[in-house]
């Protein structure tokens, strides 16, 4: 008969992991076999992160600015591990959606705040999905009043099992789809000493408010406030504690390095393309990219980017969803997982069934600028998620939710740097919307000095005094989870962090605002 430990072996290399086992992972199939058993929100997350709108942005990087802006492939991977680590250990330790612990934590007016900031941005990036599929499938000739119905059915087919398993592998095969990217960058003839000048950071030619406004929409493709909420409520779902949390960062930290791969390649592909054509800076929308491509590279190399451009609208539009339906679910404590089917949790699969019904019809009204459109999306991203991470950055120091788990002083720096980093932008592109004749290039200079000075002030203020002690449980953290969400106090609400709370929020939706006011500017223009 096998002991326990050999068991243990047996059943992670089997790629399961039942709740009695304890036995720790001794040999390498075995922690292979745990691995495979435990990835998928991590690799999910960053994947469906490439969506149609990332897709359409990158190939908008490459097209107009060549290879200049892929140093920032050397930040986005840091800010997007940063964030996704910590959703991840949120939803391991708690066993909560990140929508129920910010309405706990914060109370019904913050919380139907974030709430409202994810169902806003989800329906618009939904609808951008939809767009990537008509132009997809446009591509081969296929009507768009043919191609989204029916992208919008096989939506709803992928979760209307019940079955987590069943989900989770066709995701496994969208992912795998999605390294189109790669034979599409072979087709392009990349050139090494091309790619390694293009690391050196900065635009050629003059920084305007548009240009900042793309950054600001290529950050926000990589980071986005619906991941926060989907991958911590599909840890949840998937039943991963702290026990295993080594195994999902390793998770996180693969579909990192794929969405950063898959990233680059889409660039790098559109900036061999285009360089020194007539197609160079002529961006439209990610459908005129395939007909470019086909007309430079061949029929392949157009085919090859519309398949990932469908492919990449389905994934991104089934996660999105699939986010909004977790976390309406947390909030009206409706039934809301995956191991569910319609009969068993109606709603769950209705506000599904609502949400894509809704963007597919927005995307069939005719004339609507669907380029310019999937950028302003991201860009609303990047404006919206310094109030996500805030939230976040509270929830994972606060130790009745976190205990031994919360965050260390220097994940708190590099999280505060994230949010500074898009704060100075979505600032910039504020202003200069306001006040145009305010030069961008010396406005951003000052406001970079100034996110600088607010971070050192920051880090002061966290490394200040004696080093902590060490928490009590610490030791024994594989074993801790929080205890009933009802059952912990009250955290402290001091009157500089409300005012700081009220402050972002005034400026989240003032920034958001004119962020619509711009896009019809240059709509109109």
């Amino acid at each position: 008969m096998l002991d326990r430990a050999h068991r243990g072996d047996i059943l992670g290399a089997l790629g399961t992991v039942p709740m009695f086992d304890t036995a720790p992972r001794l040999s390498v199939a075995a922690k292979l076999g745990t691995f495979l058993a435990i990835m998928g929100p991590g690799l999910v997350v960053m994947v469906a992160d490439e969506d149609a709108g990332s897709l359409s942005v990158f190939a908008q990087a490459g097209e107009n600015y060549g290879l200049k802006l892929l140093w920032l492939f050397l930040l986005l991977p840091v800010a997007l591990f940063v964030n996704q680590e910590m959703v991840a250990r949120l939803g391991a330790v708690t066993g909560a959606g990140h929508a129920r612990l910010i309405f706990e934590r914060f109370g019904r007016r913050w919380g139907f705040f974030a709430l409202g900031d994810l169902l806003v941005l989800n329906v618009v990036t939904i609808v951008t999905e939809f767009i990537g599929v008509a132009l997809a499938l446009g591509y081969f000739g296929v009507s768009e009043l043919v191609s989204v119905p029916l992208a919008a059915a096989a939506l709803l087919a992928m979760t209307a099992s019940g079955s987590f398993r069943r989900w989770e592998r066709i995701m496994y095969v969208l992912v795998a789809v999605n390294f189109l990217a790669v034979p599409l960058l072979v087709l392009s003839h990349p050139r090494g000493g091309a790619v390694a000048r293009s690391f050196v950071p900065g635009f050629s030619g003059r920084i305007d408010s548009t240009n900042v406004l793309f950054v600001l929409a290529l950050i926000g493709t990589a980071v986005s406030p619906w991941q926060l909420f989907f991958q911590q409520s599909n840890v949840v779902d998937k039943r991963i504690t702290p026990r295993w949390l080594k195994y999902e960062r390793a998770d996180t930290l693969l579909g990192t390095l794929v969405f950063t791969l898959l990233g680059i390649a889409t660039v790098m592909a559109c900036g061999f393309a285009f360089a020194d054509t007539p197609f160079h800076g002529a961006f439209v929308d990610a459908g005129t990219i395939a007909h470019a491509l086909s007309v430079r590279l061949g029929p392949a190399a157009g085919a090859l980017f519309a398949l990932a451009l469908l492919n990449a609208s389905i994934i991104g539009a089934g996660v999105i969803t699939l986010s909004t339906s977790y976390a309406v679910g947390d909030v009206f404590g409706i039934k809301h997982s995956l191991h569910r089917g319609w009969r068993d949790a109606p709603r769950f699969h209705g506000t599904m069934a609502g949400l894509t019904a809704v963007a597919a019809a927005i995307v069939l009204v005719p004339h609507a600028p669907l380029g310019l459109m999937t950028t302003a999306v991201q860009a609303l991203a990047g404006i919206l998620l310094p109030s996500a991470c805030v939230f976040l950055l509270l929830l994972c120091n606060d130790a009745d939710v976190l205990g031994p788990w919360t965050n260390g002083r220097w994940l708190n720096a590099a999280a505060t740097l994230v949010v500074v980093v898009l704060l100075v932008l979505s600032a910039t592109v504020t202003i200069t919307t306001l006040v145009p004749g305010v030069p961008a290039e010396l406005l951003l200079v000052g406001l970079t000095a100034a996110g600088c000075l607010g971070l050192l002030v920051v880090l002061a203020v966290s490394l200040r005094g004696r080093k902590p002690t060490r928490h009590p449980l610490r030791g024994a953290r594989l074993n801790w989870t929080m205890p009933r969400l009802e059952s912990l106090p009250q955290p402290g609400r001091t009157r500089a962090r409300m005012f700081g709370l009220v402050v972002l929020r005034a400026y989240v939706t003032l920034a958001a605002l004119l962020l619509v006011v711009k896009v019809v500017l240059l709509t109109m223009g």
